[in-house]
């Protein structure tokens, strides 16, 4: 009997509700689902990619999961679909927040079906009390002080505010 294994890519820089929601959601889909921390150095994340795995393998491991359904954290620097590849993986989840999210989600999945057309790409609308959460925005919430605790997890939220402190003073704030 073989097990479906999905890859749910990303930064999450932060991990957010709304990823996690994801994460819930995909395990309908697959047996087994790494969720592929992208080191992702040009989008200048708050936290290394081993402090993102940290944080993401914490919060993965909290999710109460279904009989012979599992979750692991991996980060990954290569292609994508090299990755997914290596992994026997057969389907790529990609979250929906937006028709703005579509345009670009749309290019990614034809460029990663004309490299591998054997792994499928699987979209999933965020649910509606999740649409609007991104990690961009928590991070300038956050980083202005304000309260991210309905958006991420609550070890996440003293992780930034922890960051943004010492940010903080080491400006000499």
């Amino acid at each position: 009997m073989s097990r479906e294994i999905g890859v749910y890519p990303g930064t999450f820089d932060p991990i957010t509700n709304g990823h996690l929601d994801i994460v819930v959601r995909s395990l309908r889909l697959v047996d087994h689902l790494i969720l592929a921390v992208a080191v992702n150095a040009g989008k200048a994340p708050l936290f290394s990619v081993e402090e993102r795995v940290e944080m993401a393998r914490t919060e993965v491991g909290d999710l109460e999961l279904s009989p012979g359904k599992s979750v692991e954290v991996r980060p990954f620097s290569n292609l994508l679909m090299n990755f997914a590849a290596e992994n026997q993986a057969s389907i790529l989840i990609r979250g929906l927040r937006a028709v703005s999210d579509f345009e670009y989600e749309f290019q990614m999945c034809g460029m990663n079906t004309r490299l591998n057309p054997e792994i499928e790409t699987v979209f999933l609308m965020a649910s509606e009390h999740h649409q609007f959460i991104s990690s961009r925005f928590v991070k300038e919430i956050g980083r202005l002080g304000g309260d991210v605790g309905s958006f991420v997890p609550s070890r996440i939220s003293e992780r930034l505010r922890q960051r943004f402190q010492e940010e903080r003073e080491g400006n000499g704030e």
